[in-house]
């Protein structure tokens, strides 16, 4: 194609796309077509779920401890998962595994699950939006060597970044892959509000295309382009085509043709071209949360350019704070709380990464030579993360309808030219932070946290929090080898469900007695969540309890144990149990309230002995809602017990095909004239009592 025609043509593109109706053409065609690709269509998977052997290319893998993770596309996508043997297997692995490589896994598939506590991450939604329908159980596998030169080059930078020192940062920082960086550290950035630094984006790319033109300037503007558009081209290529990195690079190629062919398309308008051909070339995109904070970011910034005056400083601090301003629908509706410290902090960290870190990284990684500094750097940085979060000041934003994110974003785009639409989105969240307040209803939550045991009680307008158990996995000890630094805690769920609800502290913590599936989680929550007070069963201390008590007094919070009432709201917690057993389930609380009329009793892991005591004690009413013993074992729920209470609802939590056989059959029969919930089948359940009224939900999987 010659240059006259190139040129003629991109002259017949300045005349349509000076028409601004174009462009409102376009939005329509892209609700419509995205309304219609991710919504309308429903997508099914092209297994039929019971194979058991996959062929395909790997796409993406990661080692962390034991743990073999790989992206397969054969027919479709599949995620993969691998526990390593041996050292020996692990030293292989890591020669021999490798991007474009075609792999055969045998094994089983597995439908991934919804999230079973309300308000939290949704994991099969997560994958459904990128077109993965099933995660595959391996047993064995082989691994054929025919990747691709191209395969093979960014085979070996990833190859390159796991084997060099500092290699959590580099592989994060110069490739974009979290595979090495600790749980702990993410999660501190993450609280900062700089963990979008850890993903490669437009601000790295903005570093490259700096180096790339410092080398090119001789040549061209034209083959320039080419050769710049190809590199970034081949980085996306390497960096999984993050959402923020192709935003960065189709937006730099766009914005060069319309600088040469002098569209005279504003930048507003060059974003938008930019989200339309990515919105057209994967729908779901829109979903993607990188995606999602790059382009409102981005748009925010452009269009409140011409305020970006002042010097350096003041004219930084502003992006800094169009940049949370923007955020902050998304991270209110996402994540139930906005970081105010981050418009500070921010302030800091992004020239720092930007310039100084990755920069850097990049030296490093090409020679290794540089580690020394790079070390140096990393370790100030952590210093800057730690003081970061120690300055951190938080504000819960309760679950908002989705309509009303986009209600804020709109009025931070009318607030340019009126700031007093500003003050309109302190009334809304103001709103939206006091609604919780006026909820006139007692609300018990038993949460699905496996094997093991949690109920979360709010009483009216908030005035009371109680958490019954915290849950707990345990863990055991195993070779230094097989150890990941990727922690998950099920109680970062709670945490999560308890923002999303407007709470922000925990007024009782209650502990029905030492096992860890009961309390293996509650040191978690005492140090990431505020709680007033805690109150624990009769009889000794035991380890996991002493534990947790060195936590209490260094936090001076008070506790109790062996109690026999508690004031809650207008009601009482009545604890049946307060004779001292020789061993823990039976020293359990056993916990009895009236809440608007319903009788509800929590019952802990106390057997049937226990149980004998307590009706012999007791003179107890029907039972509405009862927390079913030991998560269903025979040892407990008796038929004598059962009999005498009567429970219209029974709760079993309980974990999936768990290796105690919970429930027994015995205490299912036993219960067969209660209607039963599982957690391992119903997800978390909940009671809403609202003017004498029931209204019982699920969450299931």
């Amino acid at each position: 194609m010659s240059v006259v025609l190139v040129m003629q043509r991109l002259k017949n593109l300045k005349i349509i796309l000076r028409c601004n109706i174009i462009f409102l053409i376009m939005f329509i065609f892209l609700v419509i077509y995205v309304f219609i690709a991710t919504i309308v269509i429903q997508y099914e998977s092209i297994y039929k779920g019971d194979e058991t052997s996959i062929t395909g290319k790997i796409i993406s893998y990661s080692i962390n401890g034991n743990k073999l993770k790989i992206n397969i596309k054969d027919k479709e996508e599949v995620i993969a998962t691998y526990y390593i043997d041996t050292e020996e297997e692990l030293a292989y692995l890591k020669e021999n595994i490798g991007i474009g490589k075609t792999i055969t896994v045998n094994g089983t598939l597995n439908e991934p699950i919804n999230n079973t506590i309300p308000n939290t991450f949704n994991y099969k939604k997560y994958l459904y939006n990128n077109k993965i329908y099933y995660l595959f159980d391996v047993h064995s596998y082989s691994i054929k060597n025919d990747n691709n030169l191209l395969e093979k080059a960014k085979d070996y930078l990833i190859k390159r970044a796991y084997n060099s020192k500092n290699s959590e940062y580099l592989l994060v920082l110069v490739l974009g892959d979290k595979a090495l960086i600790s749980s702990d550290e993410y999660n501190t950035y993450q609280n900062n509000g700089t963990s979008h630094l850890l993903a490669v984006s437009g601000s790295h790319i903005t570093v490259i295309l700096l180096v790339l033109s410092f080398f090119l300037k001789k040549l061209k503007e034209v083959p320039k382009l080419i050769i710049i558009s190809l590199i970034l081209l081949f980085f996306a290529f390497v960096t999984n085509n993050a959402s923020a990195v192709n935003r960065a690079i189709y937006f730099f190629i766009i914005n060069r043709i319309n600088k040469l062919g002098n569209l005279k398309l504003s930048n507003i308008q060059v974003l938008f071209i930019t989200a339309f051909i990515l919105l057209l070339l994967d729908p779901f995109t829109i979903y993607d949360l990188g995606f999602i904070y790059s382009f409102c970011i981005s748009l925010g910034i452009m269009y409140y350019s011409n305020k970006l005056n002042g010097n350096l400083l003041i004219a930084t601090l502003k992006v800094s704070i169009i940049a949370f301003l923007f955020s902050l629908p998304i991270s209110s509706y996402i994540n139930y709380e906005v970081n105010l410290s981050s418009i500070l902090i921010n302030l800091i960290f992004v020239p720092w990464i930007s310039y100084i870190v990755f920069p850097i990284s990049i030296i490093t990684f090409i020679f290794p030579i540089f580690n020394p500094i790079l070390s140096v750097l990393l370790s100030i940085t952590n210093v800057l993360n730690n003081i970061g979060e120690f300055i951190s000041i938080f504000i819960n934003i309760p679950k908002m309808p989705f309509f009303v994110a986009i209600i804020l974003f709109i009025l931070l785009l009318l607030a340019k030219n009126n700031k007093k639409y500003l003050y309109v989105i302190l009334i809304i969240l103001g709103f939206i932070k006091l609604l919780p307040l006026i909820n006139s209803s007692y609300e018990v939550y038993f949460l699905d946290i496996n094997q093991g045991d949690s109920v979360i009680i709010i009483t009216p307008y908030r005035r009371d929090v109680i958490m019954i158990d915290t849950g707990g996995k345990i863990t055991y000890e195993v070779e230094d080898w097989k150890k990941g630094n990727k922690t998950y805690n099920l109680s970062d769920n709670t945490i999560k469900f308890l923002k999303s609800k407007g709470i922000t502290k925990i007024d009782y913590l209650i502990t029905t007695h030492g096992d860890y599936d009961h309390i293996g989680n509650a040191k978690y929550i005492v140090e990431n969540f505020k709680v007033e007070k805690v109150i624990f069963n009769c009889g000794e201390f035991n380890e996991l309890e002493t534990d947790l008590i060195k936590v209490l007094d260094e936090k001076k919070i008070p506790y109790y144990s062996c109690i026999k009432e508690l004031n809650i709201d207008n009601n009482k917690l009545y604890f049946l149990q307060t004779k001292e057993y020789d061993n823990e389930n039976d020293n359990s609380n056993v916990i009895y309230t009236e809440l608007s009329g319903y009788n509800f009793m929590f019952m802990g892991d106390a057997s049937s002995t226990t149980e004998k005591e307590i009706i012999d004690k007791y003179n107890l009413p029907d039972i509405d809602i009862l927390k079913v013993g030991h998560h269903g074992s025979r040892t407990s729920s008796s038929i004598e017990f059962i009999n005498e209470i009567n429970p219209e609802y029974s709760i079993i939590s309980v974990g999936k095909n768990n290796r105690y056989g919970h429930p027994n059959k015995e205490v299912l029969d036993a219960l067969e004239e209660s209607k039963i919930y599982r957690t391992d089948q119903n997800g978390s359940i909940m009671f809403k009592i609202n003017n004498n009224k029931l209204k019982i939900e699920t969450c299931s999987p």
